[in-house]
């Protein structure tokens, strides 16, 4: 059985430690942070997403309309949803390293000294 590589200068916490973390108020934060984010966020890209299989299937004569030359509705809302998952991301992104990182940071420093 081999044991986990370390990293000068850490600790491995012990799996007590790991429980009595997640118990914490510190974790509890970073989890809530966390899900206030990524659930509403997830929630309207499936709405979205959803929505664009609806009028795909049912609008398909709306979503056939031309708007530039052979570019119809249906493609642009089909290229809406790759911006709008760089989107997500970019803004996933700058929330996670101004509310979550910081979190991270304290608790890894806390278990691992």
């Amino acid at each position: 059985m081999s044991s986990s590589p370390t990293v000068p200068g850490r600790r491995q916490p012990t799996p007590q430690e790991f429980r009595e973390m997640q118990d914490s108020a510190q974790f509890g934060e970073l989890r809530s942070k966390f899900r206030n984010f990524a659930f509403p966020m997830s929630v309207a890209f499936f709405v979205w997403y959803i929505l664009y299989v609806l009028l795909a299937t049912f609008a398909s004569d709306w979503m056939g309309t031309p708007v530039i030359g052979s570019i119809n509705i249906g493609v642009i809302f089909g290229l809406a949803q790759f911006v709008t998952t760089f989107a997500i991301t970019y803004i996933y992104i700058i929330y996670a390293n101004k509310n979550l990182e910081p979190l991270q940071t304290a608790i890894r420093q806390k278990m691992e000294g």
